[in-house]
């Protein structure tokens, strides 16, 4: 079997297949969406993107994934916490459950949402009496994101607070240091790397949510037209090309923030 796979001929179709395989469902549907949003020209993709409309929904967002983000990062960082440092009844179903927006549709979670919230609901209805406005409006929104991007602060943490000397806390412990200190010089470093990875990914991921995010959005331009719903109308208005000109954006964001954690990480292993 080694020898098998030591063959010239094996390694070399194999090779052949996963880039195959990587051209075609990767670079090649990406090159399609650049080249139709290029069709028209450059003169029609820049009026595509100066459409109110759509500027609008890409810089709604950018910012309502960067709240989604900052949200993951504080609650991913805490929930990793306690499933790495406490031990308690339960544990291991709620740490199985950390994966579940992976397995879930995010048409089901954008459900979940909805029903949970909604104005029919326990907590819709309560929070209507007080003023609070929660579906089709912003919050709905990043409740959405959060949902769909709640694991990956949480795995990208994990490993690196598993892996943490409790030496090194000890004899910080040992020199006089408080908590707080403790805290701040030896386990935030280490889970820093997670926490500013798993936020970006967060972030990315955040970026392109459709499924749960049209259920619960009011798609107002301007107020809760996000890109991804924005993106699905013009297709739906046989307008690709402006279609195609808004998921660029998101896609070059997404590309350039997947660039840039490589590239931490590839300098930290090089530390």
């Amino acid at each position: 079997m080694n020898s098998l796979l030591r063959h010239k001929g094996w390694t070399w179709g194999f090779r052949s297949t996963i880039l195959l395989y990587f051209v075609v469902l990767i670079v090649l549907p990406i090159l399609g969406v650049y080249y139709n949003s290029f069709s028209l020209g450059f003169t029609n993709f820049v009026e595509s993107i100066s459409d109110p409309i759509a500027w609008r929904s890409v810089l709604l967002t950018l910012r309502l994934a960067f709240i989604a983000a900052i949200i993951n990062v504080a609650l991913g960082t805490m929930i990793a916490w306690v499933l790495v440092r406490y031990k308690f009844p339960g544990r291991p179903l709620l740490n199985s459950m950390v994966d579940l927006p992976f397995a879930l549709p995010t048409a089901v979670g954008g459900l979940m949402i909805l029903l949970l919230l909604g104005p029919g609901s326990l907590i819709g209805g309560a929070a209507e009496s007080l003023g609070l406005e929660i579906v089709f409006h912003q919050p709905a929104i990043v409740i959405a994101m959060v949902f769909v991007t709640f694991p990956f602060v949480i795995r990208a943490v994990q490993p690196l607070l598993e892996e943490l000397d409790p030496s090194e806390e000890e004899a910080a412990y040992t020199m006089g240091a408080k908590g707080i200190r403790v805290f701040r010089q030896v386990i935030l470093p280490a889970m820093a790397p997670g926490m500013i990875g798993g936020g970006m990914l967060a972030f990315s991921r955040a970026l392109a949510e459709f499924g749960a995010v049209v259920l619960v959005a009011g798609n107002i331009p301007g107020r809760t037209l996000v890109s991804s719903v924005f993106i699905y109308g013009e297709v739906e208005s046989d307008n690709g090309v402006g279609a195609a000109a808004v998921s660029i954006i998101l896609l070059t964001l997404s590309f350039l923030i997947l660039w840039l954690i490589n590239v931490a990480q590839m300098r930290g292993r090089r530390r």
